[in-house]
């Protein structure tokens, strides 16, 4: 099993985060300049630091604080925190290698992209801090996940409905992937 994507395999990433950015303008009507001004990056698995790799998971998110040297804090312009979308390549192919032919590269990639950028605009709204306890994180889970189906709900199909059925609440851990 290959551990990062392959070249072919980086477009269908870079389409998700594209087409996940949509669905989320939708969803929660934001206008372009509100997501542009939501400051985040994707990374995948090759360009990671160490910290930034999580076994067991599709995705992890890391928060970085920026502070322009001799600027007062408060100053947003120049100080300003942002998020790493880290994807865990080795796990999301894993996934879709394991429950061939079932699962899909994109349709399950479009998932995590649009679960990840939720939490990336409620952390970066303050509805909910990043470095909150184990219990309101397990909340947090519950609702990003419901969220996330409400979003993907436009492009409802055979695939996307397997994906969405493997996320389901009836899953424990998502038993499908592990």
């Amino acid at each position: 099993m290959p551990l990062y994507f392959s070249a072919a395999q980086v477009p269908t990433t870079k389409k998700a985060f594209n087409d996940a950015e949509k669905l989320i303008s939708q969803q929660f009507r934001l206008s372009d300049k509100e997501l542009k001004n939501t400051r985040y990056e994707v990374k995948t698995l090759a360009y990671l630091n160490e910290q930034e790799i999580k076994d067991g998971t599709f995705a992890h998110l890391c928060k970085y604080s920026y502070e322009k040297p001799g600027e007062a804090a408060g100053n947003a312009e120049n100080n300003f925190d942002f998020y790493r979308i880290c994807l865990q390549d080795n796990t999301i192919l894993d996934a879709v290698e394991r429950s061939n032919p079932f699962i899909k590269l994109s349709p399950l990639m479009l998932y995590i992209a649009v679960h990840e950028l939720i939490h990336v605009l409620r952390f970066s709204n303050g509805e909910i801090d990043f470095d909150a306890d184990t219990e309101d994180k397990e909340k947090e889970e519950v609702i990003v996940h419901n969220l996330t189906r409400a979003a993907l709900q436009p492009v409802k199909g055979y695939d996307m409905d397997i994906v969405l059925d493997c996320f389901n609440s009836n899953y424990k851990n998502f038993d499908i992937f592990n």
